[in-house]
């Protein structure tokens, strides 16, 4: 099944005329926000759907490729949402990526004012977010089914990834735009030799001992 027709089969499966697919980007670093994305389409007649993937499945290229064409096009809207280091560090990475899906979702509803009554929200993983009134469908590896899980996946990467472009300015010693934050060896060699920065999660494991 494609993944246009994977939406469409949901939205005729529960009679909803709209369908927001949400993903997130961020879960595993150890520094920085973790980013939420929320996508409708209300055409899937543009000229890029077939190039969509799983953000995970694209080359960084790819992926700023698709970004451009996805948040120029009139066929679909998005909206995004963010839990800061420090939510996540209050929270737990689960509950702060849920917040930022929210969040997200209200966004997107808010701005097209499209009816609640009218949608069906489809979540990437085996959660539903909490506090939203809106019909939910958690779709486990959505981002690799759906086509409007997977476009959210690439806005939310492309806009983290940017993100921790703009924190390897204020920190340059960390290298983000290299590892983006995620814990390759480089980040925890960089992270044993000059401490956390104030981006840094302390509640995760590996900044633990650094704290």
């Amino acid at each position: 099944m494609s993944l246009i027709s994977f939406d469409e089969e949901i939205k005729k499966t529960y009679s909803k005329k709209y369908l927001i697919g949400v993903d997130e980007a961020g879960r595993g670093p150890l520094a920085g926000p973790v980013v939420a994305s929320a996508c409708v389409y209300f055409s899937t007649s543009c000229d890029f759907v077939n190039e969509i993937n799983d953000s995970k499945k694209l080359s960084p290229s790819k992926r700023e490729e698709l970004f451009k064409k996805i948040i120029t096009s009139s066929s679909l809207k998005l909206s995004f949402a963010y839990s800061s280091h420090n939510d996540i560090d209050k929270l737990n990475i689960l509950n702060a990526t849920l917040l930022a899906m929210k969040k997200a979702v209200i966004k997107l509803i808010e701005y097209t004012k499209i009816n609640p009554l009218d949608v069906v929200v489809i979540v990437d993983g085996n959660k539903k977010i909490d506090g939203i009134d809106i019909f939910q469908v958690p779709v486990i590896k959505g981002d690799l089914c759906s086509l409007s899980i997977a476009t959210a996946s690439i806005f939310a990467k492309v806009t983290r990834d940017r993100w921790m472009d703009v924190l390897d300015l204020l920190y340059p010693n960390y290298q983000f735009r290299k590892h983006k934050g995620y814990p390759t060896k480089l980040h925890r060699d960089l992270i044993k030799k000059y401490g956390l920065s104030p981006y840094h999660r302390r509640s995760f494991s590996p900044c633990l001992i650094y704290e």
